[in-house]
């Protein structure tokens, strides 16, 4: 019998640690066959005390290779040339990428065979093996770095009064059934690799930096980080009532922190690209990187409908109380706004999902006016007080319809209330000479 190293063929001459690599390179390629107790240049060197050497290599692959690859691994001895040798087959494992357990899933963990050599993988081979295995599902995917830590994770977790340990961890699926992390781990882990980058412009377009700040960190991090900043730039205006203070804020609160969860737990995050919010005048816009979950319009979002693309993000969120139920964040931010003229929009592209919180206090110019409103203005011009049914005859409109047009007009600092009851009427703001 002839030997000779080929791209599925490797030759020993005796038990090393080499070995290892060798059985994860035929592992995460096409397989192959080890011969031990064969020198390079097909000699037959032989072993001595067979079933021990056996027994070694079997624990040795056994305890520092990862996912555990003796299923796809078989010993045998054969006598050739009245000499014994082991015969140890590799077949193709359906979990690759195999990697060495103290070298992680990183280049000098994870080997492949390139000719008669067995050579560490690239990053990019890697992902590509764990996209071939996991699916194309991010989150469920193992993380390449496996070097994680949980400060921010594990200090949202205590303050919400929910456990969380390496005990929890499965049941959390941020490690795998051979402890292996998964890129759910590392989105709350504190080696987060995805930021969230905000920024403030002066006046309504990007002409002009004001300041911006980028957020990294646990993705509970940047919840709490980011939701910091944007309430800084929320002001708050006062407005009077007869002898009664009404303070009210450019943003409602509960529509900034659903706007900021559905950028942070909905984004796709295969992609590079940071989540974006913008903070202007007039708006806020969040816009968050990967379009909707395909088979799901805009107009499902809008009715409530919830096909998460993190589900296991998402389900983490919701067992913290961060969201109180899938699907209901749009309604949230829609419900915040009742009653006021300028409404949020939502934008959705191929590869992008943008939502646009207008700005309550910014006064609305004419020509943002909606024909209603257009018409309403100038009414009170001619009119220099008018009431409901003026307004319900002037637009051929119900009284509920008409009632809460003039709520949202007052609301936005389009109209002033004058008089009280059956004398309640409208008026145009008083310009200050």
């Amino acid at each position: 019998m002839q030997f000779t190293e080929s791209p599925i063929l490797e030759l020993k001459r005796q038990v090393v640690d080499d070995i290892r690599k060798t059985v994860i390179a035929f592992a995460n390629t096409q397989g192959g066959t080890i011969y031990i107790g064969v020198d390079d240049d097909g000699t037959i060197l032989g072993v001595e005390n067979l079933d021990a050497e056996m027994l070694r290599i079997s624990n040795m692959i056994r305890d520092s290779i990862k996912p555990d690859v003796t299923m796809f691994v078989s010993y045998s001895a054969e006598n050739v040339k009245g000499r014994d040798v082991i015969k140890v087959t590799v077949q193709k494992g359906t979990e690759s990428p195999y990697y060495l357990q103290g070298k992680g899933l990183r280049p000098e963990g994870v080997f492949v065979r390139q000719g008669t050599s067995s050579v560490p993988a690239t990053e990019n081979a890697i992902r590509r093996m764990i996209v071939e295995t996991d699916g194309d599902s991010y989150e469920q995917m193992r993380s390449l770095n496996q070097d994680l830590t949980f400060a921010s994770a594990t200090e949202e977790f205590n303050n919400r009064g929910v456990p969380f340990d390496a005990n929890h961890f499965k049941t959390l699926q941020l490690v795998n059934e051979d402890g292996v992390y998964s890129n759910l781990a590392l989105l709350v882990s504190d080696q987060c690799s995805h930021t969230l980058k905000a920024a403030v412009f002066e006046g309504t377009d990007k002409s002009i930096f004001k300041d911006r700040r980028e957020f990294s960190g646990s993705l509970f991090k940047q919840l709490n980080d980011a939701f910091a900043y944007i309430s800084q730039y929320n002001r708050v205006r006062a407005e009077f009532s007869g002898l009664h203070r009404i303070d009210k804020k450019d943003y409602p609160e509960e529509a900034l922190r659903e706007a900021l969860l559905n950028v942070l737990v909905h984004r796709d995050y295969s992609y590079s690209s940071s989540t974006l919010i913008s903070i202007f005048d007039d708006r806020i816009e969040f816009l968050s990187i990967g379009g909707l979950v395909k088979g799901v319009t805009l107009a499902d979002i809008l009715l409530g409908i919830s096909i998460t693309r993190n589900e296991r993000l998402a389900r983490i969120f919701y067992r913290l109380a961060l969201i109180e139920a899938y699907g209901t964040g749009i309604p949230k931010i829609l419900k915040s706004y009742e009653g006021f003229v300028r409404q949020p929009e939502f934008q959705v592209t191929d590869n992008a999902f943008k939502i646009t919180l207008p700005n309550q206090n910014e006064q609305t110019t004419y020509g943002d006016l909606t024909p209603e409103e257009q018409c309403i203005i100038e009414l009170a011009e001619s009119m220099g007080l008018l009431k409901r049914k003026d307004v319900e005859r002037e637009l051929s409109i119900s009284q509920t319809m008409a009632g809460r047009i003039l709520k949202a007009m007052v609301e936005q600092g389009l109209l002033e209330i004058t008089g009280r009851g059956k004398n309640t009427a409208y008026v145009l703001p008083r310009t200050e000479n």
